[in-house]
């Protein structure tokens, strides 16, 4: 489970808490790979399609700081690709959504099938940052229950990212 989540303020080992930590390998530290044994993923990359491909480069890379780590680009299209640290997939039912939207977007339920959340090392700098580049102020920066300094922003391309700061 991806920082970032409520339910990382219930014990460690509750039905209800959180998988174990990730360690540098990307195995649980104490635990099992995953409940299917399925070891064969190695990245988890995300494919964002914008109408404006320059300037969601420019925010993304520029503004944000993801690092290029290739361009694909030909005569057929445009891509490059950004590196953004390790990838977690977090899945969250309709309630907890709700419940996380409620925390970090004034009580509102804002957030569609996909948010982004991006662990930086100050969550409000960083969304200071990307609104004078062009994003939208979600909310406030708040403080979560379960610990991190949280900060939303909608991007120039309508996504939505929770800059997250562990605390």
């Amino acid at each position: 489970m991806a920082r970032g989540s409520p339910r990382a303020s219930a014990p460690r080992g509750s039905p209800d808490g959180p998988r174990p930590d990730l360690g540098r390998d990307g195995n649980a530290v104490g635990g099992r790979r995953g409940s299917c044994g399925m070891a064969d993923v190695k990245e988890l990359r995300v494919a964002l399609t914008v109408e404006d491909f320059d300037g969601a480069l420019r925010f993304y890379r520029d503004a944000l700081g993801l690092e290029q780590v290739a361009d694909w680009s030909s005569e057929a299209g445009r891509v490059v690709v950004l590196a953004a640290g390790r990838a977690t997939l977090e899945l969250l039912d309709e309630a907890q959504a709700s419940t996380v939207d409620a925390i970090e977007a004034d009580g509102r339920r804002v957030s569609g099938t996909v948010r982004l959340a991006i662990e930086v090392s100050d969550s409000t700098e960083t969304a200071d940052r990307l609104v004078a580049a062009g994003a939208e102020p979600v909310a406030p920066p708040v403080e979560t229950p379960w610990g991190d300094r949280n900060a939303r922003v909608r991007t120039p391309d309508g996504m939505q990212l929770t800059l997250f700061t562990p605390e």
